[in-house]
């Protein structure tokens, strides 16, 4: 058989080993977010994130800044997650309408609208909760909750209000959702749950992580008591005590705790083990702590053991428990051809296992007697759609102030390239979705076929993969600096010049990024292949 022949093939059945990953993954719609305050970075930014962790949308597109009339009103939408293009409308449907504003502001519209052009930035984690706590027939999901307060919004707190306003309104219909929300100044943790089939409306709450830590959320409700008394830290909905109490979620007798009234009351779930990566990430930042993965609740946030970097975070969203044994690929041993000589172990660790095995290759080691080979839900994963890591700074004017670290496909594999509050167009490949089909003109494939390929021997492939995912966010922070100081010389002459400044930086990053990892798989084929 021909060599093109082969890689035709076996790129066709890429879209499907993703898929395949439900077989053993049943939390694959799920996400991981870190937020780390001012005080506790190591240059001083606010940060927050998110790993898209399902089958959504990898298209994005900024949407420019608008002047309205009075008259006007603005539509609210549900099922743009798998549409292909920003022109798409397939199989879209409109809630309703709400009263347009005077003024909306820029933003970059991801699957998950992600941060506009004041510096207002938002990471997601659905956290289902109840069952009976949903009402369809709420107007809003929780995407678009997002887009409309990126639209209208400033800050973290101000955002925060305006959803609790526009759903206690016009209806919650989402699954239990939380988003992490940061402005250039301070990072809350935001929860919000529908009322129950026969209530329109909705219940949430928030919490404002506190400027010298960190705090993470991963498919589990963080938020447990609230002292409403401190509302420089504390925020919820009015209904917050009384929907407990109608619903007998809460007794109105013990302490209130948010996630048991409205999460279910089963915060560290052992199926679909979400707690995993809460631990494992608060450990990391915090190992003087010492903190146990079997007690209840984990802290909401903690107080890093140093400050903390882009770099960390992002390696952390990359992450799949190495150095543990909850390390999948670690656990897949082989016997050493060594073994018998002095200082040799009797097996080594197999070059073609890796962190993220298909549910096909874990069931036939099972089978065969390796019970060590049982999955564990990782960090990052091959379903993730697209990550970001996102750095607000109050020092910097707003345009260059705010940037997204965005990766698309698995961020253990793939690099970051930076999109700014300030960008105001997007090379076209991130306009097309590559979730339905292999499409060269989609930019996701040209990341996730060299991202497939490494793991036929990741043990091998790592080692040029790794350092080569980790050099483009450490050159884009190198280059920050100038490109700073660049932008604002430029400003003060011609804006114009300015902003294609900033619009061309993202998309020769970009395009760096694409070119290499477009070689990369040209390379891991050659050398895997390259005897048929």
């Amino acid at each position: 058989m021909k060599a093109t022949s082969i890689c035709t093939l076996f790129l066709f059945l890429l879209p499907f080993y993703v898929s395949a990953q439900e077989d053993v993954a049943p939390e694959r719609m799920s996400c991981t977010s870190i937020m780390v305050g001012r005080a506790a970075s190591t240059d001083g930014s606010v940060m927050t994130s998110h790993t898209c962790d399902s089958w959504y949308r990898t298209w994005m597109n900024i949407i420019p800044a608008k002047d309205h009339k009075k008259v006007e009103k603005t539509s609210i939408f549900k099922g743009r997650m798998h549409t292909q293009t920003p022109e798409d409308s397939t199989n879209v449907k409109c809630t309703g309408e709400i009263p347009q504003v005077a003024h909306t502001y820029r933003y970059l519209d991801t699957a998950y609208p992600c941060i506009n052009e004041k510096q207002l930035a938002m990471g997601e984690t659905t956290i289902e909760g109840r069952d009976t706590l949903r009402n369809r027939n709420g107007m809003f999901m929780i995407e678009e909750l997002q887009r409309v307060a990126l639209e209208r919004c400033t800050t973290a707190r101000e955002a925060i209000r305006l959803m609790g306003e526009l759903v206690k309104e016009y209806g919650y219909g989402d699954n239990g959702e939380c988003l992490t929300i940061a402005d250039k100044n301070e990072v809350w943790i935001f929860e919000i749950f529908g009322e129950g089939p026969k209530k329109v409306g909705g219940v949430w709450a928030a919490v404002r992580i506190p400027d010298d830590e960190v705090g993470v959320s991963a498919n589990n409700p963080r938020i447990g008591a609230l002292d409403l008394s401190s509302p420089d830290r504390y925020m919820a909905s009015e209904n917050v005590f009384d929907v407990a109490r109608r619903l007998k979620l809460w007794d109105g007798k013990e302490e209130f705790c948010f996630w048991k009234a409205y999460g279910g009351g089963n915060y560290n779930n052992e199926l679909k083990n979400y707690s995993v990566r809460e631990h494992f990430i608060l450990s990391t930042l915090a190992p003087s702590l010492d903190l146990s993965d079997t007690v209840e609740e984990l802290p909401i946030s903690v107080r890093p053991d140093h400050k903390v970097s882009p770099e960390e975070i992002s390696r952390l969203l990359g992450c799949y428990y190495e150095g543990t044994d909850k390390n999948l690929s670690g656990r897949h041993r082989i016997p050493n051809p060594k073994a018998g000589k002095e200082g040799e172990p009797d097996s080594i660790v197999s070059p073609v296992s890796n962190p993220w095995m298909r549910p096909d290759e874990i069931k036939m080691y099972y089978a065969m007697g390796d019970s060590a080979m049982k999955n564990i839900r990782t960090v990052s994963v091959p379903w993730c759609a697209y990550s970001t890591l996102i750095q607000l700074r109050a020092w910097l004017p707003d345009e260059v102030g705010g940037v997204v670290w965005m990766a698309l496909d698995n961020p253990g594999q793939s690099p970051r390239f930076p999109i700014f509050s300030g960008t105001t167009k997007l090379p076209q490949p991130l306009r097309v979705c590559g979730q339905h089909s292999d499409r060269d003109d989609a930019a996701l494939w040209h990341y996730r076929k060299a991202n497939r390929l490494a793991t036929v021997k990741w043990g091998v492939y790592r080692k040029t993969l790794e350092p080569l995912r980790d050099h483009f966010l450490e050159k884009g922070l190198r280059e920050l600096p100038i490109l700073e100081q660049s932008w604002q010389e430029e400003n003060k002459q011609d804006p114009e010049k300015a902003e294609a400044l900033l619009n061309d930086y993202t998309a020769d990053f970009f395009g760096a990024t694409i070119a290499r990892w477009d070689e990369m798989a040209r390379y891991i084929w050659r050398q895997t292949w390259s005897g048929f």
